[in-house]
């Protein structure tokens, strides 16, 4: 192989458009840029959503409530989810490593135990929160329901 003779694929190259060179071109007098106007002149630069001077959609339109930037979004996860894994699996800890280990939340996800089910297993639980009625149902049965740090 010789460096002299590389060269680029057939038709991956194309000469660019020489414009504004005289009417003998075919791109010569507006130079592809058509008669007069804002796009017409030299350095023009269309802000986003600009609508011709016409109030843009996204300020004719209402807004309504707000986005909290400190939202905690959690996982949700049932006792009922907890007993099928558990029977399933032959699991009594459950932790963010084993539930993501099995397929049930995604890796650094965080996770809340909600009381929705039935729970007969004695388990013990470490999750980011728990709700009231799950946090009593897991300790009645003897297990435990830790609240892990992150």
């Amino acid at each position: 192989m010789r460096l002299e003779l590389l060269k680029p694929a057939e038709g991956s190259n194309k000469k660019g458009k020489r414009v504004g060179r005289g009417t003998g071109s075919g791109r010569g007098g507006t130079s592809t840029r058509g008669h007069k106007g804002a796009k017409a002149r030299t350095g023009h630069k269309e802000k986003r959503h600009f609508e011709g001077g016409q109030m843009p959609l996204h300020m004719r339109v209402p807004k309504r409530g707000f986005k909290n930037v400190n939202r905690i979004d959690y996982a949700p996860f049932n006792l009922a989810n907890l007993q099928a894994i558990s029977e399933k699996h032959g699991i009594t800890e459950f932790n963010a490593e084993v539930l993501h280990a099995h397929g049930y939340i995604a890796k650094g996800e965080m996770f809340k135990i909600l009381a929705n089910g039935e729970l007969t297993a004695k388990v013990s639980v470490t999750a980011n929160a728990f709700s009231e009625k799950a946090k009593a149902a897991i300790e009645a049965l003897g297990g435990t329901a830790t609240v892990s740090a992150k």
